[in-house]
């Protein structure tokens, strides 16, 4: 199937958005939420790498203050963003800003999130694109690519026969539509991430049901922008 679609009105105005910028600081904010997301948590310890324009102009745009703000869970729209750094010491974030160079092919505005909740740890890399869009790139050592403009299904599972149609008739019976289904792993037989855009949210219920799967090792959802 391809991923061709239409273009909407999100994208040729940007998102609703506390300013100033939508590629340094609405799709920073994003970014941090997807994150979020991701690891399941809040997160306790947290290092952002930020390549090219992130790293020579994001503080002037907001970008270190944006990324935070996503990762304590606020909107795009959020007053609070520009009190990101500060919220953050005040919940207990520990953050360190560092810059970074992912080379030549790497898109300006790009980054690499990593966190750790408790036991549990992640990395996301992914870049803003322009118009408060991302994409991401990396979800711990796995290379994937998606822009979260749908709402977006993640599972880590070993990689067996029966697990897509598994997933997929689990959620045909509760009636999500899948618009979009990718898979990627490191090696046959080994753990496979699948990546599902679905039309609409996947409830809290279908996607717990999902993690009682024998072969599934986590499970995540990520809502469309300002809709978590």
């Amino acid at each position: 199937m391809s991923d061709a679609r239409s273009p909407t009105l999100f994208d040729v105005i940007g998102p609703i958005m506390v300013g100033p910028s939508s590629s340094h600081t609405a799709g920073a904010v994003r970014l941090g939420q997807i994150g979020r997301a991701i690891l399941g948590a809040q997160p306790e310890r947290v290092t952002i790498e930020l390549h090219g324009s992130f790293a020579l102009t994001g503080r002037g745009h907001g970008t270190d203050r944006a990324v935070v703000a996503g990762l304590l869970g606020f909107r795009t729209d959020d007053e609070r963003i520009r009190d990101g750094l500060e919220l953050a010491h005040a919940a207990g974030m520990a953050v360190d800003f560092k810059a970074a160079d992912f080379g030549p092919t790497a898109h300006p505005n790009a980054l690499r999130i990593t966190m750790r909740a408790g036991e549990t740890a992640c990395s996301l890399s992914g870049a803003s694109v322009g118009g408060g869009m991302v994409l991401i790139t990396a979800i711990d050592d796995y290379e994937v690519n998606f822009s979260a403009t749908y709402h977006t299904l993640l599972i880590v599972a070993e990689d067996r026969p029966g697990t897509i149609n598994a997933v997929t008739s689990w959620l045909a019976a509760h009636r999500i539509n899948v618009a979009f289904l990718r898979v990627g792993r490191r090696e046959r037989g080994g753990e496979a991430i699948m990546i599902i855009e679905t039309d609409e949210p996947v409830p809290d219920a279908v996607a717990a049901g999902m993690a009682t799967f024998p072969w599934t090792r986590w499970v995540r959802r990520i809502f469309r922008v300002n809709e978590q």
